[in-house]
């Protein structure tokens, strides 16, 4: 089992590095203090439409909100083909200009959380029943 778990982490660690890599030479040197926040979404039992409606209508429109006051540098949202070597169906990728940004991150999102109140959900449904995050990883500094 030790084996199996080792293997699959390995295999994801190897497509994380690649896409990260794959990433690098499209920057500028204007970015290189950027950093970059990612995490790796799976899709629970079937809910593709409340994860999508769940990230269209709250994780997005806090990205956006954020980018126009300058919270951070950019947002992305992207689908992943679910695979045993890559175990997510979505990267959520936000980018903030540099450090200081990104360390005010959390009093940031906080205050725009509590203006945005309660969550726009498709039903009943709640985001532990619909997504899990299998991999997050902060301070991926762009190049």
């Amino acid at each position: 089992m030790y084996k199996l778990l080792k293997s699959k982490y390995l295999k994801l660690s190897l497509v994380i590095s690649f896409m990260l890599l794959c990433a690098i030479p499209s920057m500028n040197a204007q970015n290189s203090e950027q950093i970059s926040s990612m995490d790796f979404v799976q899709i629970q039992n079937n809910n593709t439409a409340e994860a999508m409606h769940y990230y269209e209508h709250n994780w997005k429109v806090l990205r956006k909100q954020a980018l126009e006051k300058n919270y951070i540098a950019s947002y992305q949202l992207l689908q992943s083909e679910y695979s045993e070597a890559t175990p997510f169906h979505l990267i959520l990728i936000t980018t903030y200009k540099d450090k200081a940004q990104f360390d005010k991150r959390e009093d940031h999102f906080r205050e725009l959380i509590e203006a945005l109140g309660d969550l726009n959900l498709m039903n009943d449904k709640k985001p532990s029943e619909f997504r899990k995050t299998v991999f997050g990883t902060d301070a991926v500094h762009l190049n």
